[in-house]
């Protein structure tokens, strides 16, 4: 396995934006391969004088971060004890104020079920500059380094982003299965089996194929396709474990041709 970079032989072609101290980078780091990074996350986690971060965010990443940068963990796993999101948020208020460039890094896209828009939004109502670095979501890259597109001319015309998981009671399954597009969901492991029965029950076939993409774009990467009336019990027969990206929908059928990525590609 080679060796990672060091933050300081790592040079950006340009300067890509002011990181000011007492300003708050809100970004996405991608999901998981340290390739998917944008250019601006990687700039943040040379520059950031504290990373606040995720737990879905690799060391691979955080390895990428200068020497300097102290890093607090504020990872949210569900089921596990995890950091309340009033005090992350609060958190990075009272660290602006100290005068600090404070990086904000997230697993995936910080705007795509991923509460960056609560923390933005209390910034602002603080008065704290921020930046929203945009970050590679992977309700769009897991699916990608399974073979898996999330849209073909030939299959379907959108695709639906979906959380099993919520606060307000959830989607309303039987609406979304009418629609007929292609669901990503994200934290729907545990709610699989309502959300299958609620598919089928609105309309889906229980021969709609179905892709369970886990830990993507890492080294440990493993994708099961199963069908919506076998999902659960494939999933439970398969030791897979969270966190997963859970594709539905003829895109899945695509996979056998599109599997791109042999073992032996180094990537996450």
């Amino acid at each position: 396995m080679t060796a990672e970079p060091s933050p300081d032989s790592l040079s950006l072609p340009l300067e890509l934006a002011d990181f000011r101290p007492g300003s708050v980078w809100l970004a996405g780091a991608g999901p998981g391969d340290p390739g998917l990074l944008t250019l601006l996350a990687l700039q943040g986690l040379r520059q950031a004088d504290v990373i606040v971060h995720d737990a879905l965010v690799g060391e691979r990443i955080m390895a990428l971060a200068a020497p300097s940068a102290r890093l607090e963990f504020a990872g949210k796993r569900g089921g596990k004890p995890s950091a309340h999101q009033d005090d992350i948020t609060n958190r990075l208020i009272e660290l602006a104020r100290e005068g600090h460039r404070v990086l904000r890094l997230k697993g995936g896209d910080p705007f795509v079920f991923g509460r960056g828009g609560e923390e933005a939004q209390a910034l602002a109502e603080r008065g704290i500059p921020f930046r929203i670095i945009p970050g590679i979501t992977a309700g769009i890259a897991g699916p990608a380094y399974a073979g898996i597109p999330a849209t073909h001319r030939t299959a379907n015309q959108a695709v639906i982003l979906a959380t099993g998981h919520s606060c307000a009671g959830g989607p309303d399954w039987k609406a979304l299965a009418a629609t007929g597009a292609p669901l990503i969901l994200y934290m729907a492991w545990k709610g699989l089996p309502g959300i299958a029965a609620a598919l089928m029950e609105g309309g889906r076939s229980a021969d709609t194929p179905v892709g369970v993409v886990t830990d993507a774009t890492t080294e440990r990467q493993r994708v099961l396709v199963t069908s919506l009336g076998t999902c659960v019990a494939d999933l439970e027969a398969s030791g897979m474990e969270p966190p997963a990206i859970i594709v539905i929908g003829e895109v899945v059928r695509l996979r056998p041709v599109l599997d791109w990525l042999p073992k032996e590609i180094p990537h996450g």
